[in-house]
């Protein structure tokens, strides 16, 4: 037990330090890297990579190179991201986005394999049961994880905080500022979007990138090794899934029209993640109160999605997964028409915190219910089910990123309210036809009618005929 929870724990921990950079970097990516929006075009391509790679890469390497040795590399995948950062162009960003794309997949698969794996391990000497134990792990891992998202923020606040001279932001520039902005690819030089000293850049990437070497060193050092023996049965399962099976389960699985219907659905949750990082980021606070404020208005972001999972989570046996995805939905509306309406102006400050609060409750709804979602309609095809939802989740994430530079703020907000719309009533029709699927309840009779015990009538299914 002490060897497995060693090997959870250096997982855990290598993953927070890995991501604390990530998660940093990626939202200050439409801000620091604003000229000709390189910084959303470079993730765009990283999410574009990130299909590919989802597709076709992780059962190989896993088999090849181990678990180990694959998160290992994938690591390294990232700190070339960190790197293209140093300067960042064109001919460095774009390369190292690609290249961290192909290995975000890997890395995460790589993780879930080993801790299923020392999981059921564990649980075979100990006579436990197997799913349990695993449960635990999971829960160590992401209960360390999900602070990746404070501390990332956390330091690029307070690095480009640092600068010797706050340069206050003029009222001309400051109507350049939400859902109208007149910033556009080629004009982003007012005092707001103006590159943090070089100096303050470069410190706060030294640290990221030191994050990530760390990261690696601590797996590569005290990480073991699983045993042959152990990953034999792991290694079989992935031998008749090979990358090409999977891909036709994906497509297959397209044929059953709930997994069309939930496409918009999932496409949302990219969408919705990327407005946040890529524009609200940008147009509102960087805009309006300096590239600094990101990272204290993105804890905000962290810090309600992380609570709200966990209460959602336990809530959603007592309310249904209908109240908790209309809960959402009035969210991210209510958000959506006042971002519409608001002017931010720095005299607003907590207003530029509570928007990121709401928008990570409602993230948490996306987040747990439609992923329980997947697994309860289709739990008989699961491995196609949540590629499926990677596909079309990362397609979201990289249109959104992608029309970011040439749109306006106020026609991103109408696109996204219109895939909010479309999506819900393509889950509530989904719904409607798990209903007519169901079964009802059966019926007692009454003894009064009949004098002899209650029985049960059965009923055909709705719909049956």
């Amino acid at each position: 037990m002490e060897r497995n929870l060693k090997n959870v724990l250096v997982i855990s921990f290598g993953f927070l330090l890995l991501f604390t950079a990530y998660g940093g970097l990626q939202s200050l990516q439409s801000s620091l890297n604003s000229e000709e929006g390189l910084g959303v075009a470079s993730l765009s391509v990283l999410y574009a990579a990130l299909i590919i790679s989802s597709m076709f890469l992780p059962p190989f390497l896993i088999e090849k190179l181990g678990c180990k040795w694959t998160i290992a590399g994938s690591m390294c995948c990232y700190i070339a991201f960190f790197l293209g950062n140093f300067y960042s162009s064109w001919y460095t960003l774009i390369p190292t986005s690609v290249i961290l794309g192909l290995g975000g997949a890997p890395l995460w698969s790589a993780k879930c394999t080993y801790l299923t794996i020392a999981g059921n391990s564990y649980a075979q000497k100990a006579e436990k049961i197997g799913r349990d134990i695993i449960n635990q792990y999971f829960g160590v891992f992401f209960l360390i994880f999900q602070s990746s998202g404070v501390w990332g923020n956390l330091i690029s606040s307070l690095v480009l905080g640092q600068s010797p001279q706050q340069v206050e932001i003029s009222e001309e520039d400051l109507k350049c500022c939400g859902a109208y902005d007149c910033i556009t690819a080629s004009a982003t030089n007012t005092t707001a979007f103006r590159r943090p000293e070089m100096t303050l850049v470069y410190t706060m990437l030294g640290i990221y990138t030191g994050s990530g070497v760390l990261a690696v060193l601590l797996i590569v050092i005290f990480l073991d090794q699983i045993k042959a023996n152990e990953v034999e049965s792991e290694k079989e399962t992935m031998k008749k899934e090979s990358p090409l099976s999977l891909v036709l389960a994906t497509f297959r699985l397209l044929k059953d029209k709930r997994q069309c219907l939930l496409i918009p659905l999932t496409m949302w949750s990219g969408f919705e993640q990327g407005f946040l990082a890529g524009d609200y980021t940008k147009s509102y606070v960087t805009c309006s109160l300096g590239i600094h404020f990101i990272g204290y208005v993105m804890i905000c972001f962290a810090a309600t999605n992380s609570l709200s999972s966990m209460f959602f989570g336990k809530i959603s046996q007592f309310t249904g997964r209908k109240v908790l995805f209309a809960f959402g939905t009035l969210i991210n509306l209510s958000c959506i028409i006042a971002l519409l309406l608001w002017k931010p102006r720095p005299s607003q400050f907590a207003v530029f915190f509570i928007f990121p609060a709401l928008w990570g409750m409602a993230d948490a709804i996306w987040q747990t219910q439609t992923n329980a979602l997947y697994g309860v309609l289709f739990e008989k095809n699961k491995e196609a089910a949540f590629a499926n939802y990677r596909l079309w989740e990362s397609l979201g994430f990289v249109i959104a990123f992608g029309y970011s530079t040439f749109l306006q703020v106020y026609i991103k907000l109408y696109v996204i309210l219109s895939v909010l719309v479309v999506s819900m009533v393509m889950y509530g029709i989904v719904e409607y036809m798990e209903s007519k699927e169901s079964p009802r309840p059966p019926t007692p009779v009454s003894k009064e009618v009949t004098g002899a015990p209650a029985q049960e009538t059965p009923l055909k299914p709705k719909g049956s005929g």
